[in-house]
C-alpha cells in the first residue's frame, strides 16, 4: 500500500476512520474471514506511522539542542550578556569564534550584494529624533500584542503563547495515538487526544497566525481556551506594546529620541544625496548594516528573538512604471520553493517553481522582487543554510502593510520551527512620500523626456496683489490650506479638490468659507483665487522611487546554520562537528606540532606567515593534549583544515593536511598545503578535487 501522498495529519485521520469501521464490524458480529482486510489496512496504517515516528525519533537524537548550546556557550560562540551580574534576557555577547563566524558572513554578504551588484553602502546614526519614527509610522505602529498570567503576572507574547500551546497539544496527541505519551510531572491538565478535524485546524491556525491581529487574536484565544502554559492560569485581554527603546537626546530633556528600531531610515533620509552621488542615475540601491534595538515583550529561544542585534538591509530604488531588472534573465530558471499566501490560507504546502514563471504567473508582483527573492536565497546557499529547510512565505492580506505591494519572507527551519530570517518587500513609494510630506523636502527623481508632452490640467492661481492685504498676518494660514489642494508631489493640483472649491465659490456667489491651518474659518473670493484649465508642456518627468527592501536579521541566519551545520561523528556521539564552509569558518586552519618538541617551531612559524599573507586565518594549537583531542575541540569550533607538523617535517619539509568532515589527509609540501587551503577558502577548489589530484595519507593514526 503506497502512504506517500498522505502527510502525517492525513494519515491518523485514516487510522481513525479504518479503526471505526473495525469497531462497528466487530459489533455487527462481521466473521474473522470479513474482517481480515480492514484489520490488515489497519495495521499497515499504524506501521506507517511508527516508521515515521521512528525516523523522527532517529533523527531527533542526532540533533541535541542542548547539546548544541553547550557546545556554543563552552567554545564561547556566544554567551548571555552580564552573566556575573544575573544577565539580562535578550542581550548577548559574541566571543572570538561568533564574531568571527558573523564577521564572515558579513562579508560574503558585502560581496554577493554590495560588490556584485554595485550599491552604495552607507553607515547611519543609531540614535533616531521622534520626529523621524513619527512620520515612519513606528512610533504609532511598532507594537506586538502582549498578555499576562492573570495570577502571576508573567508576560507572554500573545501570538507567540497560541503557537506554543497548539504545538503542545499537537504534539501530545500525537504521542497518544502512537502509544508514547508520558505523564507530565506537574502538569496542570492531562493531555487530550485530538479529533482529525480539530488537529486540521490548529495546523491551518498555525500556518495563518499573522493573519490575527488585535480582538481577532483575543476571540481566537478564547475560543480555544489558551491559558498560561506554567500554571494553567487564565489570561489578560492582549494589549499592544510598543518595542522601541526611547531616551532623551541632550541634557533638558525635552528632544525625545529612539534607539532605532531597524536601519531603513537612514536611506531614505540620504536620498537626494544617494541620487546626486550615483549621478541622477536610476535605478540603484543604497545597502547598510548596523545595529537595531528593539524591546522585545518576552525575549526567548537565544539568538532568534533578542533586544540588540545586527541588521543588513537593502534599499533598491526603482521607477514605478519599470521594475524590470536587467540581470533578471540570469536567475529567471532558478527553482526555489515558494509558499504563496493563498496556499497557506487552504493550507496546500509548498510549490517549487522556477523565478521566471513565478513572476509571470503574477505569484511574484514584479521582476525587481523576484530577482532579490532569487539572490537572497542563492547567499542563504552560499554560507551553508540547507536546501530543504529553507522556504519564502508570501505575507497575507491582513500581516501586509497597507502600502505594500507584495511582500516574501526568507524563513530557515531549524529546532524552534520556521523562522523569519530576511525580508524581501515591494514598499512602493510610501517612506520617501511620508519624509517629503513631514519635511516640505522634494525626494523625487527627475528625467528629462526625449519627446515633451502636452496636456490640458485644470489649475489654481492666487492674486498676490489682493490675497496679502485681504489677510495680513493670516496669509500663511489661507495658503497652508490652498496648499492642501496640491497632490502629494507638491506641484500638480488635485482636480478633484479644485471642482470643491469651485463648486463651493459658485453656490456662494463667488464666495466660500475655508479652515485655514489654524483652524479657523476665513472667506475666499472669486477675485482672489482663479480656477482654469491650462495647457502645459512637460519636458521633465518627475516621480518618486518606489522602494524594493530586502532586510536580514543576521543573528537569526547565524544561528539557523549553526543548527544546520551541526552534527556528532557516528562512532563516538561524545564528538561535535560543526560543518561550516570554509569561506564562512571562523578560524580556517589548525596549525598543530606532533609533539612538544622545539624543532617544529621554525616550520609552524612559516605556515601561519604564509597563510596570513594570504589573507588566512589559522590558529596553533602546541597544547599537551592528544593530538586526536586537539582535532576533536578544532572540529567543535568548525575548523575546516588541520595542518600537522611532525618528525617528517624536519626531514623533507612535508606536512599533512586533514579535512574536518570526511578526517581524510594527504601529505604535502608546505607551499603546496598552504596555497590548497588557500584555494579552498576562495571556493576555488573543493575538497573532492584534492582527493582526485593528490594521494590519501594512511600513515598517521587519528
Amino acid at each position: 500500500m503506497d502512504f506517500s501522498t498522505l502527510d502525517d495529519a492525513a494519515l491518523i485521520s485514516e487510522i481513525e476512520k479504518q479503526g471505526e469501521k473495525v469497531k462497528r464490524g466487530k459489533a455487527q458480529g462481521k466473521s474473522k474471514e470479513y474482517m481480515q482486510s480492514s484489520v490488515d489496512q489497519l495495521l499497515a496504517l499504524k506501521n506507517e506511522l511508527a516508521k515515521r515516528e521512528a525516523a523522527k525519533a532517529s533523527s531527533a537524537k542526532k540533533f541535541d539542542r542542548t547539546t548544541l548550546e553547550g557546545l556554543l556557550l563552552k567554545r564561547f560562540f556566544y554567551a548571555p550578556a552580564f552573566s556575573i551580574y544575573g544577565g539580562v534576557t535578550g542581550l548577548y555577547d559574541y566571543g572570538p569564534p561568533g564574531t568571527a563566524l558573523q564577521n564572515n558572513i558579513i562579508s560574503i554578504w558585502r560581496n554577493h550584494f554590495v560588490l556584485e551588484e554595485d550599491m552604495l553602502e552607507i553607515e547611519c546614526t543609531n540614535l533616531t529624533p521622534e520626529a523621524v519614527l513619527k512620520t515612519s509610522g513606528h512610533v504609532d505602529r511598532f507594537s506586538d500584542y502582549m498578555v499576562k498570567d492573570a495570577v502571576t503576572g508573567d508576560i507572554f507574547r500573545a501570538d507567540h503563547l497560541v503557537k506554543q500551546v497548539l504545538n503542545q497539544r499537537l504534539d501530545e496527541d500525537l504521542a497518544l495515538k502512537t502509544g508514547k505519551a508520558e505523564k507530565q510531572k506537574g502538569s496542570k491538565k492531562a493531555a487530550v487526544a485530538l479529533a482529525a478535524e480539530v488537529r486540521s485546524e490548529y495546523e491551518k491556525i498555525l500556518e495563518s497566525l499573522d493573519n490575527y491581529q488585535g480582538n481577532d487574536l483575543w476571540e481566537l484565544m478564547k475560543r480555544l481556551q489558551i491559558k498560561a502554559p506554567e500554571t494553567g492560569n487564565d489570561i489578560t485581554e492582549p494589549k499592544l506594546f510598543n518595542l522601541m527603546f526611547e531616551t532623551q537626546i541632550g541634557p533638558t530633556g525635552q528632544f525625545r529620541g529612539f534607539l532605532r528600531p531597524e536601519t531603513a531610515q537612514g536611506h531614505f533620509l540620504n536620498f537626494k544625496r544617494l541620487l546626486d552621488f550615483n549621478i541622477e542615475q536610476m535605478p540603484f540601491a543604497s545597502a547598510s548594516i548596523g545595529k537595531s534595538f528593539r524591546n522585545e515583550i518576552s525575549p526567548r529561544q537565544g539568538l532568534l528573538r533578542v533586544r540588540e542585534f545586527t541588521m543588513a538591509e537593502i534599499e533598491h530604488f526603482v521607477d514605478p512604471t519599470k521594475k524590470e531588472h536587467p540581470r533578471f534573465a540570469s536567475i529567471k530558471d532558478l527553482v526555489i520553493p515558494l509558499y504563496p499566501a493563498k496556499n497557506q490560507l487552504a493550507n496546500e504546502g509548498l510549490i517549487e517553481i522556477s523565478v521566471g514563471e513565478a513572476v509571470s504567473k503574477g505569484i511574484v508582483n514584479n521582476e525587481t522582487l523576484g530577482y532579490f527573492v532569487a539572490r537572497i536565497y542563492l547567499f542563504l546557499l552560499r554560507i551553508g543554510i540547507k536546501k530543504e529547510r529553507l522556504r519564502f512565505r508570501q505575507h497575507m492580506a491582513n500581516e501586509m502593510a497597507h502600502y505594500a505591494c507584495d511582500c516574501w519572507d526568507a524563513e530557515i527551519q531549524s529546532s524552534y520551527g520556521w523562522i523569519e530570517c530576511v525580508g524581501c518587500a515591494d514598499r512602493s513609494a510610501y517612506d520617501l512620500t511620508a519624509h517629503s510630506k513631514a519635511t516640505k523636502e522634494k525626494l523625487v527623481v527627475r528625467q528629462s523626456l526625449p519627446e515633451p508632452i502636452v496636456r490640458e490640467a485644470l489649475v489654481l492661481e492666487v492674486n498676490k496683489s489682493l490675497f496679502g492685504p485681504r489677510f495680513r498676518a493670516n496669509a500663511k494660514h489661507v495658503q497652508g490650506y490652498i496648499n492642501s489642494l496640491l497632490q502629494d508631489d507638491g506641484e500638480t493640483w488635485d482636480e478633484e479638490k479644485l471642482h470643491e472649491l469651485q463648486s463651493k465659490l459658485d453656490a456662494g456667489g463667488g464666495k466660500a468659507d475655508v479652515t485655514g491651518t489654524d483652524g479657523k474659518y476665513y472667506e475666499l473670493t472669486k477675485d482672489m483665487v482663479k480656477i482654469f484649465r491650462k495647457t502645459e508642456k512637460i519636458n521633465v518627468r518627475e516621480f518618486t522611487p518606489n522602494v524594493i527592501e530586502p532586510s536580514f536579521g543576521l543573528g537569526r541566519i547565524m544561528y539557523s546554520l549553526l543548527e544546520h551545520v551541526y552534527w556528532t561523528r557516528e562512532d563516538d556521539e561524545q564528538k561535535s562537528v560543526l560543518s561550516f564552509p570554509a569561506s564562512v569558518a571562523p578560524i580556517k586552519a589548525l596549525i598543530l606540532p606532533i609533539s612538544s618538541n622545539d624543532v617544529f617551531t621554525p616550520f609552524m612559524d612559516t605556515i601561519v606567515q604564509q597563510l596570513r599573507r594570504n589573507g588566512v586565518s589559522s590558529r596553533v594549537d602546541d597544547s599537551s593534549a592528544s593530538i586526536g583531542r586537539r582535532y576533536a575541540r578544532n572540529d567543535e569550533l568548525g575548523t575546516p583544515f588541520g595542518v600537522t607538523v611532525d618528525f617528517q617535517t624536519v626531514k623533507d619539509s612535508t606536512v599533512t593536511l586533514r579535512e574536518r568532515d570526511s578526517t581524510k589527509q594527504i601529505r604535502e609540501s608546505i607551499p603546496t598545503v598552504v596555497q590548497l587551503i588557500t584555494d579552498l577558502v576562495a571556493e576555488r577548489i573543493a575538497w573532492r578535487d584534492v582527493e582526485s589530484k593528490y594521494p590519501i595519507f594512511t600513515g598517521q593514526e587519528l
